[in-house]
């Protein structure tokens, strides 16, 4: 883990509330949340303003072992979905689908992801561009599960790390930190 005065930060990613995961998925992100901050890492997350996301389970994880929340957002304005656990609040100005994610990955020093469409997608591959560390939930559906010990392409710039649990995901993602 590379020495730094500030807290290293970690993003989670995943599903919006639309794709339907199940409660054991959104148990398992706030345990990656709860880990985050118990290694004393920020959370870093895509704070939505419509819907409850995997994104916001990991927010909620995070403020139970007291830990420090940082949620980024599209458009403008600090109204979002996860008001009571946040505790900063970065208004991108930009839209969902890519210049959002762009904020938000490149202010992560490692990402972990769990299940994910589309936007997770964009996410993975914007990490991978900036050489920052991906890890996956195993068989948590989604990309995070089909990209799982991958590269995204022949340049191999980075494998795209699994894990077991949420205690190994963090665990990783900190060792990947260089």
């Amino acid at each position: 883990m590379k020495k730094t005065s500030r807290k290293i930060q970690i993003g989670v990613m995943g599903s919006a509330a639309d794709l339907k995961y199940s409660r054991g998925l959104e148990k398992m992100t706030e345990e990656i949340g709860y880990w985050v901050a118990k290694k004393g890492a920020t959370l870093v997350f895509g704070a939505e303003k419509d819907c409850d996301s995997l994104s916001t389970a990991a927010c909620r994880g995070a403020k139970k072992a007291k830990g420090l929340t940082v949620g980024i957002t599209y458009g403008k304005g600090m109204d979002i979905f996860e008001k009571k656990n946040v505790d900063v609040v970065i208004a991108s100005g930009l839209e969902r689908g890519g210049g959002r994610e762009m904020a938000l990955i490149l202010s992560c020093d490692a990402i972990i992801t769990i299940n994910g469409g589309s936007g997770t997608l964009t996410e993975i591959a914007i990490a991978y561009q900036a050489n920052i560390p991906v890890v996956v939930l195993e068989n948590s559906g989604g990309w995070s599960e089909k990209l799982s010990g991958q590269y995204l392409d022949d340049r191999k710039r980075m494998k795209i790390e699994s894990a077991k649990n949420p205690k190994e995901a963090v665990q990783k993602a900190l060792n990947l930190i260089n």
